[in-house]
């Protein structure tokens, strides 16, 4: 069974519950207030120094208004899940900015896809 490097596994979480909380207009201190725990737990847990419980996780899927897979799909190796969160990236961007990622990731795939 491959090692899972707990301090990038957090650290990658974290960038997701900061990126949610963010996106639903929230600050720290009211993420912390509804959880019942202090700004500074928050701000661990963005940091990647703290890994959420799954309990914990749990609860912020429920302030976030998403699935708990949504703060872990960042994480996964499967390309169904990455494929799921370019999508919820690319979701947020108007036509022409979405046009425009996909064209540079397409040329990224061809160039990265190219034996050296």
């Amino acid at each position: 069974m491959p090692q899972i490097d707990e301090k990038a596994l957090a650290k990658v979480i974290g960038k997701a519950i900061a990126r949610l909380r963010l996106a639903r207009e929230l600050t720290q201190e009211q993420v912390a207030e509804q959880l019942g725990i202090g700004n500074e737990a928050v701000s661990r847990m963005e940091r990647g120094t703290v890994m959420p419980t799954v309990a914990r996780l749990v609860q912020l899927a429920a302030i976030f208004d998403c699935e708990v897979t949504e703060l872990l799909n960042e994480v996964s190796p499967r390309l169904q899940d990455q494929a799921q969160h370019l999508g919820r990236l690319l979701a947020t961007l108007g036509d022409a900015d979405r046009v425009l990622v996909i064209d540079v990731v397409e040329r990224l795939v061809q160039r990265l896809g190219k034996p050296d």
